[in-house]
This record gives C-alpha cells, structure tokens and sequence, in this order.
C-alpha cells in the first residue's frame, strides 16, 4: 500500500521548498519509497476528516494503511526506521541521529522560527529592530555552536542520516538572511544536501503543487 502525505493545496512558502511536507518527501524519496500526496486548502486544514488526523490543523500528515501520524518528525522517525537509508545500523549510531533529529527541531529550530515570526508580523512596530536584534542573536549563538560541532566535517555523524535531514532542512528557513553565510562550513552543509539527488526530488515535487505543473 502506497502512503499517503498532505500538504498545501498553496503553499505560502511559495514554492521555496519550506513547508513541512517537503522534508517529509525528502525523506521518502532517500529511502527509495514511493508517496501520494493529498493536497489541501486552507479551509480544509480545519475540517473534521482532517482534524481526525492532525489536532492542530497543521500539515503534514502521514497515512499507511490503517497508521495516521502527524508532525514531521515523528513520520520522517517512522520512516527512517522502517527503511533502510537514513539511519546507521549499529545502536549507538542510530541513537546518535535520532538525538540530531531532536536537536533540529527542539533546540535549532525554535530560535528561527522566532525571527520568522518577528519579521513577518512585527515589522511595522516600534519594538521591531531591537526585537529582531535579540532573536537574531539566539538565532547566531545556536548556529555558532552547530558549527562548532561540524567542523570540516561532511555530515554531522559520518555518514548522513536524518538528523542531517532535519538540520538541514531548519537551516534553510533563513535563507536570504545572511546567517548561514556567516559560517562557510554551514552553508557549505546545507548546499551538500540541496545536492541530494533525493532533495531535488522532493524540492521539485512541491514546486510542481504551486506552479500548476
């Protein structure tokens, strides 16, 4: 039986690659599985048949026969472990890219999505630069620790896997920022797993929803 994922019918990323449903078809694609996707509005993020599946109206949501998850990582841990590809073999190398899993989206991505926020909905208000001036710096301070750790390295441990995944797709939230550039192994990072032939996949597929194509 083929999965079935949601996403935006529009998407208000506009098809940059940055809603959640892409990471999720990211991961499908590494793992060499097949997906459908079933597109929806606004409106019908709200209704019942899909508030059945997801509680808080968000996408994307993942079903499998008679298995419905939501939030993006929790499918994208599901997938990992059921299919080989973005998880290493042995215990504590997989212990090791499921806590990157976590640190994506519980300790890099929080401070992001708070400058997200600010720049979207605070601009026009007196408070707005010195606001933004604080986020960013959480934003800095959290990226100057991830590059730390990565070093020269390619991957965050070894090999790539879905911590990599997560990173990576946290990361280019703040594109056109600056913030990345600011650390070349990060953005080097970052334009290693653009490179995946399993990320072009998944990038086109989502920009096909919101050209038409």
């Amino acid at each position: 039986m083929t999965a079935i994922i949601t996403a935006f019918e529009r998407s208000p990323d506009r098809g940059k690659g940055l809603a959640r449903d892409t990471r999720v078809r990211w991961a499908l694609e590494e793992v060499g599985q097949p997906y459908d996707v079933r597109l929806l509005s606004f409106q019908a993020l709200k209704q019942p048949a899909h508030l059945a599946l997801q509680p808080f109206g968000q996408i994307p949501t993942y079903e499998d026969g008679d298995l419905a998850l939501f939030e993006s990582g929790s499918i994208i841990l599901h997938v990992a472990e059921r299919h080989g590809g973005l998880l290493p073999h042995d215990a504590k190398g997989r212990a090791r890219a499921i806590t990157w899993m976590f640190a994506a989206l519980n300790t890099v991505e929080p401070p992001i999505i708070d400058r997200s926020t600010t720049v979207l909905l605070e601009r026009g208000e007196p408070w707005y630069e010195q606001r933004l001036s604080v986020v960013e710096e959480h934003v800095r301070k959290r990226l100057g620790e991830l590059s730390r750790w990565l070093g020269d390295k390619e991957w965050l441990e070894g090999t790539f896997t879905a911590g990599d995944l997560l990173m990576i797709s946290v990361l280019q939230r703040l594109g056109g920022s600056g913030i990345v550039e600011d650390h070349a192994n990060l953005s080097a990072y970052v334009a290693r797993g653009e490179a995946r032939p399993a990320y072009a996949r998944a990038f086109a597929a989502q920009l096909a929803v919101f050209t038409g194509q």
